[in-house]
């Protein structure tokens, strides 16, 4: 069963059929298309705080076709509009006002009494002889039923806006226009993509991500009754994932309740990695902490951190985790619940002996990362259950040319592959077995969903963040060793919605990474009410 906070990735066609099926009439359409405006509306509105709030006399350019999507932009507009009283905005009509669809010309009805004489109907001929500065480009022209090939005028509009230089934020109802199963030869390029209701395949494909920018999906209950195709290879993973972390905990529990996570990283050539990703997993409810790092950090790191317990263990003579302290950790390893091996390690050969010795001795599961990311260490951990987090240059070194769903089936593993867009694969079920050769996964039917998480940014795009994610991760995991899918899930989400809190807060730019650490209990806040 996949995860139940999560929603599929539909094509174009399964998506129309889908919404065929859910919308029989033209008052669920007009509902669904005002919950669509509304919700756009407030996700452009916190979205636009990573560049500062939108100015009182804010500008907006906003481009309609005839049919829904168009009239999602003008509801779209209509509600910042009503929101910015001094706001204006000007209107261009793709193909004029008479192909208008009879809700188009409803929505653009509503625009109108909304905005008053602040709304400018304009031509393409206008705009580029004003060539006036727009705080918002919002792009509603096509829907996911676009099929190539653009008529010129469509496609001079959209190369014109495209090339701007004076468009501060550029947003795309549902799908950029010029976007589909096929692309045409011009296509919106956005700077973040509202997707309404679900999220069509074409926004996650590797080549679309320059005209997709950041993808948003806003769950309008297009799902609420029941689950389309419940094996949907690719699905979205939403914010209620986290509900369970915003609970009230139990009154009778003490500090064993909560697991216990042991971290093996550090190096003096990457001391401030295992740093870090002790400092997030002390954030991430876990009960006991157990952090071995090289002998000469660990004084140090304890008068940081002194929650956590520091073993000092032996180092080699450039500074990274000897194999001579491979019996102290088994000593302690009894008392785990779940391991986190690899932030900071440094890639010397008797650290990596360390690590395999490390994971052949482990009975619980275990996250692997950065540099114990290695092929010598996925030997060691054949039959194991184990949670990799990996980036997109750690994860070729691993896999080489499969992708993370065969990666995945292939080792019985849980795989984080960490992006732009960051994609989650579930292990199939490892065989009992006493004979460790023969512990594999189990062949399935259907292959594993891939779970993508849409949260996040580039204020994620600093040393730093997957040592944070790899202390939250594997604090869950502590927390709830047998189930590995969903504490590298809650994880993710958990991560990247405190990124988008972050940067809506203090901008992308001048930020630190631990500074994400501060957003995790509101993330937890909002994640509880369904908010993103």
């Amino acid at each position: 069963m996949p995860l139940s906070a999560s929603c599929p990735v539909l094509s174009c066609a399964a998506a129309g059929a889908w919404e065929k099926k859910l919308l029989r009439d033209e008052t669920a359409e007009w509902d669904a298309m005002q919950r669509a405006g509304a919700a756009i509306a407030a996700a452009l509105l916190e979205d636009f705080r990573e560049i500062g709030r939108l100015p009182v006399n804010a500008r907006l350019l906003v481009l309609a076709g005839k049919g829904h999507n168009g009239g999602d932009a003008l509801l779209a507009a209509a509600a910042v509009l009503e929101k910015f009283p001094g706001a204006t905005a000007d209107l261009l009509l793709a193909f004029g006002e008479e192909p208008l669809k009879p809700l188009a010309r409803l929505s653009l009805e509503v625009l109108r009494r909304t905005a008053g004489k602040r709304l400018r109907v304009v031509t393409l001929a206008q705009l580029k002889t004003e060539l006036a500065t727009y705080d918002v480009c919002l792009d509603g022209v096509f829907g996911f039923q676009f099929r190539p090939p653009l008529d010129d005028a469509t496609a001079e509009l959209l190369a014109w806006v495209n090339t701007h230089p004076r468009l501060r934020l550029r947003a795309a109802v549902d799908l950029p226009s010029g976007m589909g199963e096929a692309n045409a030869g011009t296509v919106f390029r956005a700077d973040f993509t509202y997707a309404t209701g679900i999220v069509k395949s074409p926004l996650l494909a590797e080549g679309n991500a320059p005209f997709a920018g950041r993808v948003r999906y806003l769950d309008l209950d297009f799902f609420k009754v029941e689950r389309v195709d419940p094996n949907a290879l690719d699905r979205v993973l939403l914010p209620t994932i986290l509900a369970p972390l915003a609970r009230l905990r139990s009154a009778q529990t003490d500090k064993r309740t909560y697991g216990h996570l042991m971290v093996v990283g550090g190096s003096r050539s990457y001391p401030g990695a295992v740093l870090m990703t002790v400092q997030s997993a002390l954030r991430s409810g876990v009960g006991l902490l157990t952090a071995f790092v090289p002998a000469s950090l660990a004084p140090t790191y304890a008068t940081r951190f002194p929650e956590a317990m520091w073993v000092g263990l032996p180092e080699t003579t450039d500074g990274g985790l000897a194999l001579a302290g491979l019996a102290a950790v088994k000593e302690k390893l009894p008392r785990a619940t779940a391991l986190a091996v690899g932030p900071g390690l440094g890639a010397e050969a008797e650290t990596i002996q360390l690590v395999c010795g490390v994971v052949r001795a482990t009975n619980v599961p275990f996250l692997l990362d950065a540099d114990a990311l290695r092929p010598e260490v996925l030997v060691a951990a054949k039959g194991k259950r184990f949670l990799g987090t990996p980036h997109a240059g750690e994860f070729q070194r691993m896999a080489g040319k499969s992708d993370v769903r065969e990666f995945s089936a292939q080792h019985g593993a849980v795989v984080v592959l960490k992006g732009p867009v960051t994609r989650v694969c579930g292990s199939a079920v490892l065989q009992p077995a006493s004979d460790p050769d023969t512990r594999g996964p189990k062949p399935r039917a259907t292959p594993e969903p891939v779970y993508h998480s849409l949260f996040g940014g580039p204020v994620l795009a600093r040393g730093g963040s997957g040592d944070v994610l790899a202390g939250l991760v594997g604090g869950l995991l502590a927390q709830a060793p047998d189930d590995l899918l969903s504490a590298a899930g809650r994880g993710v989400v958990w991560h990247g919605l405190a990124a988008d809190l972050l940067a809506r807060d203090k901008g992308q730019v001048a930020v630190q990474t631990t500074q994400l650490l501060d957003y995790l209990q509101p993330a937890l806040h909002g994640a509880e009410h369904g908010c993103t």
